[in-house]
């Protein structure tokens, strides 16, 4: 477990330019408190307000802060990618710029990870938030579930991740809702600590109804992806072999029908069962291809992730020996000897 000597703060923000000047100064004074060698990047996710200004302004007073600024509005899953890829810390606060977020809970961050985490969650036991969205983030914990990772408030944007947990992760689209999923099932310890949640003081939420329908299709797609990512037979052979099967005893069936006399041309079971045949032996093809397509990507690919080593390293191998070139020191004609 690597030490931690330094901290990202990573803050992606949209039309918050009047909350950054607040959010860093208590940074700071946590820090100082701490004595955390740090440094802030915010990140503006496409603003339309002051907010690139003031981050300008910042930067430029107060050394610890760098800016990033994307040419549109991203999502904050981009918006948190491009800051990660410019911090050079050990350890990486993700933060919202509205003031939710207390910075005074970042001393119980860095314990955890000191504890032996590798990426801590925040939970908001009291949220001052609307109903709506309260009921809206009890069904996402509650759809999260399935993936059998145990916490009380998956969608909290503040969390920390070690460095090294990181480098594991891509994160588009929606996907930062499931970082911590996705380090679990990576092998890397996840825990949780209790946040104090504030009201907003300051614009308003980013985000509406569609956040429900993207978070619900963007768990399908993690559970797709980790589960069966390198063996998509085991997704689509059961289904496709289950489908032919009923298709064949389903048309067997009306086999010996006919055979005995029977009419089966009207019956829906003869259309039933040819599409079912159909289904199960495309959905069979496509598990081969991919499983084919899987097998030639997986030379490119580190199927595993390393969580520590012990014992002396191997010599490095010995490099057969070069010749020594020949140094040739070009002649000045007028300096020959006679």
């Amino acid at each position: 477990m690597s030490p931690i000597r330094k901290v990202s703060f990573v803050v992606p923000a949209r039309n918050e330019a009047c909350s950054l000047a607040t959010l860093l100064a208590e940074i700071k004074s946590v820090c100082a408190w701490q004595e955390l060698d740090f440094e802030v990047i915010i990140v503006d996710d496409g603003s339309t307000d002051g907010t690139w200004r003031e981050i300008g302004v910042l930067a430029r007073v107060h050394r610890e802060v760098r800016g990033v600024r994307l040419r549109r509005n991203f999502g904050k899953g981009p918006a948190l990618a491009a800051g990660f890829k410019e911090m050079t810390g050990d350890v990486a606060i993700t933060m919202d710029a509205d003031l939710q977020d207390n910075p005074e809970d970042i001393p119980a961050f860095i314990e955890a990870l000191r504890s032996g985490l590798d990426v801590v969650v925040g939970w908001r036991r009291t949220r001052n938030d609307p109903l709506f969205k309260r009921l809206q983030s009890r069904l996402f914990n509650a759809a999260v579930g399935l993936t059998r990772l145990v916490l009380h408030d998956h969608n909290c944007g503040f969390k920390a991740f070690r460095t090294e947990a990181l480098e594991h992760m891509r994160i588009y689209g929606e996907m930062h809702r499931y970082m911590p999923i996705l380090a679990h099932m990576e092998g890397w310890r996840v825990g949780e600590v209790e946040v104090t949640h504030r009201r907003r003081a300051f614009g308003r939420s980013n985000y509406g109804l569609e956040r429900i329908h993207r978070g619900f299709f963007d768990l399908i797609t993690i559970l797709v992806l980790k589960g069966f990512r390198h063996s998509p037979m085991h997704l689509l052979g059961p289904i496709g072999g289950l489908s032919l099967t009923s298709g064949v005893l389903a048309l067997s069936y009306l086999a010996a029908l006919h055979l005995g006399g029977g009419s089966i041309g009207g019956r829906p079971l003869l259309i039933y069962g040819l599409a079912a045949v159909t289904l199960g032996g495309q959905l069979l093809a496509t598990g081969v291809l991919a499983e084919l397509l899987t097998a030639y990507m997986a030379r490119f690919e580190t199927l595993y992730s390393v969580r520590e080593k012990v014992g002396e390293e191997a010599p490095p191998a010995r490099t057969p020996l070069q010749p020594t070139p020949r140094l040739v020191v070009p002649l000045d004609p007028h300096n020959l000897p006679q």
